[in-house]
Order: structure tokens, then sequence, then C-alpha cells
């Protein structure tokens, strides 16, 4: 198809919002640390101070292929978009934490 029969559409200022999330509900919350001692408790009690204890059943651990590197995906029952903002702001604080998502 040769290019002049593409449509090219400008990209109009008005952009739809991204949708609100209604709370409470269940939120993933995935952590990507360096893989050392300290990471898995400090992400699980920053976490919990926000949200009270944790369902073990809701915590999935990755390694990396090496090793090296430790995923933790905690899923909580949010109350709102401050309690989000805190748990995600404290984790970024934690020296072994690369990303949080």
């Amino acid at each position: 198809m040769p290019v002049d029969d593409f449509s090219i559409q400008e990209h109009s200022g008005s952009e739809e919002a991204p949708p609100k999330i209604e709370f409470p509900c269940l939120y993933p919350i995935k952590v990507i640390g360096y893989a050392v001692d300290a990471f898995r408790p400090q992400v699980l009690k920053v976490i919990e101070r926000h949200t009270g204890a944790l369902d073990p059943d809701l915590i999935q651990l990755r390694p990396s292929k090496h090793s090296n590197y430790l995923s933790i995906t905690v899923t909580i029952a949010a109350t709102g978009e401050l309690q989000l903002q805190s748990i995600f702001s404290d984790l970024k604080e934690i020296e072994s934490v690369k990303l949080v998502l």
C-alpha cells in the first residue's frame, strides 16, 4: 500500500482522562529491587504500615534469572489514592528498591 493511502490524524489537545479507580478495591503493587536479605522484610513492613496485616496468599516473589534482583507483588485492599501515594513514596525511600509499579 502506498504511503499516500495512509491518513494521519492530528493529535487533539482533548484527551480522555484515565479511568478513575473505584475504592475500596484490590490493588497490586509491584516492587523490584536488589535481592538482599533486608529487601523483602523492609518492603512488607512499609506496606503493612499503610494497610495493616497482609494476607500471605496475596504476596508473590519472583527472583531474576541470575537472582540479583527480586520482584515482590503484593495485592492490597486499597482504600484511596492518598494511601497508594503514601505507600509508593515510602517504598521509594528504601535503598535497595529500584522500581515501584
